[in-house]
């Protein structure tokens, strides 16, 4: 399974409704569950990010989750796959 951290921008319409913020990120987090995705955390950041994600699971099943997180219009994603000391030292050998 991959590890990726996702960084989350509030779009217009997320900033309007950011006191529903927690809830639509408990609901994204049964969404990603459900779906067989690990959410490691969700946290809500100060500056150039809203928030970030770290998230674990098959490539095509995180990558849907966050489709499906981005279509509701409350934020934009940029996600990054991630790797542990263990999993970098494979890749560089």
């Amino acid at each position: 399974m991959a590890r990726y951290v996702t960084l989350i921008h509030f779009t217009d319409q997320g900033a309007r409704n950011i006191r529903k913020s927690a809830d639509r990120a408990l609901a994204f987090e049964k969404a990603a569950k459900k779906a067989g995705v690990t959410l490691e955390t969700q946290l809500w950041t100060v500056g150039a990010c809203d928030g970030v994600l770290i998230l674990n699971g098959e490539e095509k099943k995180v990558l849907r989750c966050l489709t499906q997180l981005t279509a509701l219009g409350n934020v934009r994603t940029e996600t990054l796959q991630a790797f542990d000391a263990r999993d970098f030292k494979a890749i560089t050998g």
